[in-house]
C-alpha cells in the first residue's frame, strides 16, 4: 500500500505522541529548567515498542527492508546516544537534554511518514535516514540562531553591548524569579557571572530577600549578620516555597553585636557571608565560588538593571528540531542536497 493510501504506519502515529510530551518538557525547562526523569521512562518505552515493532516488519519483508531499517536504527542508537551521554559527561548537556535525545533514539531511528492534504512529510529526508540524528542537527541549527535573535532583540531597543548576543538586562526584582546568569560584576561585563538559582539558595539560606540586602547592605555584608540556625537552601529553582524569614533563628551573641558595632563594611574576612555559605550547605551551588557570589550580591544591590544570560536550555531547540524535522524534513540536506 502506498503512502499517499495510508496515513502513516501504527508505529509512525503512536510516534507522534511524543510531541506534546516534549513541548510540555521544553515549556517546564524553562520555567523551573527542572524536569523528572519519569518523564522519559514512558517515552522510552513506546520507543522500544516500536522500534521492535518496526524491526518485525522489516524482517518479515524481506533482505532490503532489513538492511533499510538496520543502517538508521545503527546510526541512531550508535552514534546519537554516545553523542548525548559524552556531551553530559562533559557537560555540555544537562541531564534532561541527553535523558530527551536517548529517547529520541529509540522513538525515531529512521524517517517516519506521513500523507496530509496529499502531501507527504518530511520532506526533506538523507541518504542514511537516521531521523534522530536529523533532530540533533537541526537543534544545533536552531542553538545557533539564538545568539543572532537576541543580538537582533537587543539592537532594536537601543542595547548595544559585547553581551548583546548572549544576554538581555531585567529590573533588578527579576532576578529571583528568573533563571540563568548574570553577565556583570562590580568592575564591568562577564561571561560567567553568578548563576541565579545559586542566588536564591543563598537568599533561602539566610532567611533574607534581595529586597532586604538592598536596603541594608553595609549590614548584610557583616558576616555577623548570618543566623545561627539558617534554612534549607533547596535547590536554587523558583518555584521551591516561600523564603522563611531571619534564617529561622537569628540570635546574636554579645560578640557578634559587638562586631557589628565595630568593624568597617569593608573590613570583613568573609563579606556576604559568602565562604560560611558555601561551606555549609551540601555540594557547590553549581560551581559558584566565593569571589563569585560576592561580586554578584554587589552588583544585585548596586544596580537597578542587571545583565543576564537566560541560557536558555537545549530541550528548547531540540523540541524546535523536532517539529522543523516532522514538518519539513533535514535543514542541512534541504541546503546542500
Amino acid at each position: 500500500m502506498t503512502l499517499s493510501a495510508l496515513p502513516a504506519t501504527v508505529p509512525d502515529l503512536l510516534r507522534l505522541l511524543a510531541v506534546p510530551v516534549f513541548a510540555w518538557a521544553a515549556v517546564r525547562d524553562v520555567r523551573t529548567r527542572r524536569v523528572s526523569s519519569v518523564v522519559w521512562i514512558p517515552l522510552a518505552l513506546l520507543g522500544a515498542v516500536t522500534l521492535v515493532w518496526d524491526g518485525w516488519v522489516a524482517w518479515n519483508a524481506g533482505e532490503f527492508a532489513w538492511g533499510a531499517f538496520l543502517l538508521p536504527a545503527a546510526v541512531s542508537l550508535g552514534l546519537v546516544v554516545p553523542i548525548a551521554y559524552l556531551f553530559w559527561w562533559f557537560g555540555g548537556f544537562g541531564g534532561a537534554d541527553a535523558k530527551a535525545l536517548m529517547v529520541l533514539a529509540l522513538l525515531f531511528p529512521a524517517f517516519p511518514s506521513y500523507a496530509v492534504a496529499g502531501r507527504e512529510f518530511p520532506v526533506a529526508t538523507t541518504p542514511v535516514d537516521a531521523f534522530s540524528f536529523t533532530i540533533l542537527t537541526n537543534a544545533v541549527l536552531v542553538g545557533l540562531a539564538i545568539p543572532i535573535v537576541l543580538a537582533v532583540r537587543n539592537a532594536a531597543a537601543g542595547r548595544i553591548a559585547p553581551v548583546m548576543f548572549v544576554g538581555w538586562p531585567i529590573a533588578w526584582e527579576r532576578a529571583t524569579t528568573t533563571h540563568g546568569r548574570l553577565l556583570q560584576t562590580p568592575d564591568g561585563r562577564t561571561y560567567g557571572g553568578l548563576d541565579l538559582d545559586a542566588l536564591r539558595m543563598y537568599l533561602r539560606w539566610r532567611g533574607l530577600t534581595l529586597a532586604d540586602l538592598r536596603d541594608e547592605p553595609d549590614h548584610y555584608r557583616n558576616p555577623a549578620t548570618l543566623p545561627d540556625d539558617p534554612n534549607p537552601p533547596t535547590d536554587g529553582r523558583v518555584d521551591a516555597g516561600t523564603i522563611l524569614p531571619d534564617g529561622g533563628t537569628t540570635r546574636h551573641t554579645d560578640e557578634r553585636e559587638a562586631e557589628l558595632e565595630s568593624e568597617s563594611a569593608d573590613g570583613f574576612d568573609d563579606s556576604w557571608g559568602a565562604d560560611a555559605f558555601l561551606e555549609d550547605i551540601e555540594g557547590s551551588a553549581y560551581g559558584t565560588s566565593p569571589d563569585e557570589l560576592r561580586a554578584g550580591l554587589e552588583v544585585l544591590v548596586a544596580e537597578e538593571t542587571v545583565w543576564i544570560s537566560p541560557g536558555t536550555p537545549f530541550l528548547v531547540p531540540v523540541f524546535a528540531g523536532l517539529l522543523l524535522a516532522l514538518g519539513y524534513g533535514d535543514l542541512l540536506a534541504g541546503v546542500f542536497f
